[in-house]
């Protein structure tokens, strides 16, 4: 296999020399086919490698945990991407000889692949392995024409095809194998990026993607005709959203002896300044302006230092708005202030209109209930914020967006 591979590598790193703009638009479409092609028969030696590493036990051997681990430190991988890679060579190991074949002789893809796998072991759980093989053939059929989301869907339903009589009582055992596929699949995986940003990956069941969906998509609408994020950041948002308001709950389990809740670290003189960077217990990074506005409605705690910057002192948290000063802002505004919004108030934090690092002082006077959003867009953009004659808070548009500037005021909350 060793010989036969090095050819292979040999033959395609002759074709990666090879210009792609000589070809014509035909040739072009052939070699795509049967990169292709060429992709998944590679998967299927590696996938059976996979198998047999694992079966062995050769990363344990070799100092790891699980497989898992050892195939992301050897090939690179995220954690994500080597369990994905773990289950699929599992999944096809024990399916029908024709699923491998299919995947082996570039028929299938990889993902197809194991959505047939898959579907054939509920139909040899519930009809027997004969009856799995005529669904094999008629999946693997399929793949020709259906991607792997749509041939899922319709193996759900394959018993109607290979054995009628048996579909009813099938289809209930499928749910169920599905449901216990999903339960094992389930993860979330938290990778932090070079540049400081975590990036979210992973798999839901059916109930916790109900749970996420309806916490999520009622925060995800845009919220007023100002709001240009696009659908993947309005989501984004609205997860972070969705977590100030548990953290904001106080029923969360501690965590280390201390309340849930994010720790931020910087300077007194440089939060004044607005020069100062600020740094996340977690080991992350954040702007001077994400300091500022996380301060907004932060429980300040100063530190002493001393100079080789050991922990003299830690006094007491000051200047938060909360119990009745949150209580009489939430009466005034009724939830987010920012015109059009409709965000109500246990979405919101409490905003200094005269920045508290600035001297502003902590009243009612100076504050205003603002969501997520409207409050990076408050720290970030040139609008601004005052209390009118009223008492009530009123925005002023940058001259780009009105010349004339005149205040703007949210009407949803308003009750008659």
């Amino acid at each position: 296999m060793i010989d036969e591979l090095a050819r292979a590598d040999n033959a395609v790193a002759s074709c990666a020399d090879a210009a792609a703009w000589a070809l014509s638009e035909r040739e072009l479409i052939a070699a795509l086919d049967a990169t292709h092609r060429l992709q998944q028969r590679l998967a299927a030696v590696q996938l059976a490698v996979v198998r047999e590493l694992d079966g062995r036990g050769t990363a344990v051997t070799q100092g790891a945990s699980s497989t898992t681990v050892w195939l992301r430190d050897r090939l690179r991988l995220d954690v994500a991407a080597a369990r994905r890679l773990v289950g699929l060579a599992a999944s096809v190991d024990v399916a029908p000889p024709a699923v491998r074949e299919a995947l082996a002789g570039g028929v299938v893809s990889v993902e197809q692949a194991r959505v047939i796998a898959d579907t054939a072991a509920t139909v040899t759980a519930s009809a027997g392995a004969e009856v799995a093989d005529k669904a094999v053939g008629v999946l693997v059929e399929w793949a020709g024409q259906f991607d792997p989301t749509l041939l899922r869907r319709m193996g759900s339903r394959i018993l109607d095809h290979v054995a009628p009589d048996l579909s009813d009582a099938a289809a209930a055992a499928a749910l169920a194998a599905e449901d216990a596929r999903a339960t094992r699949d389930r993860h979330l995986t938290i990778s932090e990026q070079t540049d400081g940003r975590l990036r979210l990956t992973g798999t839901l069941d059916a109930e916790t993607a109900g749970l996420l969906r309806a916490a999520i998509d009622p925060l995800s609408a845009p919220a007023g005709p100002d709001d240009t994020r696009c659908p993947g950041q309005r989501r984004h948002d609205a997860l972070a959203d969705v977590c100030r308001l548990a953290l904001r709950t106080g029923e969360l389990p501690d965590s280390g002896g201390d309340p849930a809740q994010v720790v931020v670290t910087t300077g007194y003189d440089a939060l004044t300044r607005q020069l100062g960077a600020g740094a996340l217990d977690i080991g992350l990074q954040l702007t001077p302006d994400t300091v500022r506005r996380l301060a907004c409605d932060a429980a300040i705690l100063p530190a002493v230092l001393g100079g080789a910057g050991q922990v003299l002192d830690v006094g007491r948290q000051r200047r938060l708005i909360t119990g009745p000063l949150r209580r009489a802002l939430v009466l005034r505004d009724g939830g987010c202030a920012f015109p059009g919004c409709d965000r109500p108030p246990r979405w919101c934090a409490a905003h200094h209109i005269h920045h508290w690092a600035d001297g502003g002082p902590t009243n009612l006077t100076n504050a205003v209930l603002l969501c997520g959003h409207h409050h990076r867009h408050i720290h970030h953009t040139e609008w601004t914020v005052r209390l009118g004659d009223n008492g009530r808070p009123e925005f002023v548009p940058p001259a780009w967006l009105d010349p004339d500037q005149v205040p703007r005021r949210n009407h949803y909350h308003r009750r008659t």
